[in-house]
């Protein structure tokens, strides 16, 4: 079993603190899919489909950033091998279509609006190609994959994600392609060091389902082997499937890294998770789905789950054929942008007292009140249990409590608890039992009158170092 001192020796790459740092950014699926009413295309589709005349790269990534959202992939090519932008190495992208005369480039212009409006940029590029004829071949195939991951990687400014599903059917020749994972991920290493390779490649684990399901503890310091592209590429989805896209995780996968699922693992690795869903039931756009979007309710609780349990979350907003988002999908992303505003908005641990007998000197209670991973409270030493408490200058209503580690020391606090006192009750009501903190935990808390936060970190590896704690003044939001 690792030791302690072992497990707390695994810690992120400065890409992977970036990606996490990101905590909330869209998915856009759009292509051949959204003009035939697909979610899987064969690679059989007629390029004169695909006409967005009303297209604007400026209104999908407004509508991200309305939201709260920080970054943008684009799906630049699915499996039906269709390019978003004219590639050299296939007659099948947007050069054929009758969109600005065979001219335009949606990939430089999602990437432009991005650098316009502040936001990060990512790629997919579906390593399943069902248009071309080479796919299954092996080597030639590969080299196929490369030359337009090359294209993507070098022709349109930084990228901070290159996301890489396991999607692998029969080719033309009635083969099935062998992916050179390692050879992909060195080319992204090679042209953009800082992006970080996700789901099937060795910086963000996928967390396992489609549907915005969470796991109550989503640990980061996990086994080697949950990395390889092989076991990730059998359990994602190899046809398009709705009950896939709804299946929940399993209860033998809810716990991937406390000290007792680590026992025997030698091989451990830095592998935070992301949780992706879509904001309708498709992936791709269909009018039949115009009143089926995510309701505000459910997202904010995917969510809380997501970017306030140690994971980050990617949403999917399907642009429409004319090239526009649908209203009803650019209305609750801005209504989650307000709702998000308003409940994170009023910081009241700011103008607490802060107290913890075990405050070592050189890393104060006081580093808690400053949202930076720079500066963290520690206590003198390794004693078990260690307390923090707050004090409100005023009873207020509370709505959500904040917790984060610094976590480029790793992932360290095992169980934790929260109570809270009010002007009515003198003793202290347990409101939270937890596990696991990691990047940021966000928990509900909804109770009137709160005049002091207790934190007690009950279980840790060697000492516990807390980045931040942010006690939010509910404003009459509901969860």
């Amino acid at each position: 079993m690792p030791t302690d001192q072992e497990l707390i020796k695994v810690v992120p790459s400065k890409r992977q603190l970036a990606y996490q740092a990101t905590e909330f950014y869209a998915f856009f699926h759009f292509g051949m899919n959204t003009y035939t009413n697909r979610e899987w295309g064969d690679g059989t589709e007629d390029p004169e489909i695909f006409n967005p005349t009303e297209f604007d790269a400026r209104q999908w990534v407004e509508a991200a950033k309305s939201a709260g959202m920080k970054g943008v992939i684009l799906t630049c090519k699915h499996h039906d091998g269709f390019c978003l932008w004219p590639t050299k190495y296939t007659a099948h992208s947007v050069t054929a279509s009758p969109w600005k005369n065979g001219q335009g480039d949606i990939v430089r212009d999602v990437a432009d609006a991005c650098k316009e409006y502040g936001m990060k940029f990512g790629i997919y590029l579906s390593p399943w190609d069902r248009n071309q004829p080479c796919y299954g071949s092996g080597k030639e195939y590969n080299d196929y994959y490369i030359s337009q991951l090359t294209e993507l990687l070098t022709g349109y400014g930084d990228i901070f994600s290159v996301w890489l599903d396991g999607a692998c059917g029969e080719g033309p020749n009635g083969k099935k392609q062998v992916y050179d994972w390692e050879r992909y991920y060195a080319c992204v290493r090679k042209y953009q060091p800082d992006a970080c390779i996700c789901v099937c490649g060795p910086d963000i684990r996928w967390c396992g389902n489609e549907a915005g399901d969470v796991r109550k503890a989503e640990w980061s310091v996990v086994p080697a082997r949950t990395a390889l592209a092989e076991s990730v590429q059998e359990k994602s989805q190899q046809a398009d499937d709705t009950e896939f896209r709804q299946r929940k995780i399993t209860s033998d996968m809810e716990d991937l890294g406390s000290r007792e699922v680590l026992k025997g693992e030698n091989d451990l690795i830095w592998y935070p998770a992301e949780v992706n869903t879509s904001i309708r039931p498709g992936w791709f756009y269909h009018k039949e789905e115009d009143n089926n979007v995510k309701s505000l309710e459910e997202l904010k609780h995917i969510y809380l789950g997501s970017a306030g349990g140690n994971a980050t979350f990617l949403l999917n907003i399907p642009p429409m054929p004319n090239g526009l988002l649908h209203e009803n999908d650019v209305n609750r992303l801005r209504e989650f942008g307000e709702w998000k505003q308003e409940a994170f908005s009023c910081n009241l641990a700011k103008t607490a007292d802060v107290f913890s007998k075990d405050e070592n000197p050189d890393h104060p209670v006081c580093n808690l009140l400053e949202d930076t991973s720079n500066t963290w409270y520690q206590p003198k030493e390794g004693k078990i249990p260690t307390e923090l408490i707050f004090s409100l200058p005023e009873v207020r209503r509370v709505g959500y409590l904040v917790l984060k580690e610094a976590i480029q020391y790793s992932q360290r606090v095992e169980a934790f608890q929260v109570s809270v006192k009010t002007d009515e009750n003198v003793d202290w009501e347990k409101i939270y039992d937890g596990t696991v903190i990691g990047y940021q935990k966000i928990i509900p808390v909804f109770r009137e009158n709160v005049k002091e936060v207790k934190i007690l970190i009950q279980d840790f590896r060697v000492l516990p170092l807390l980045s931040f704690v942010g006690i939010y003044q509910d404003r009459g939001q509901s969860d």
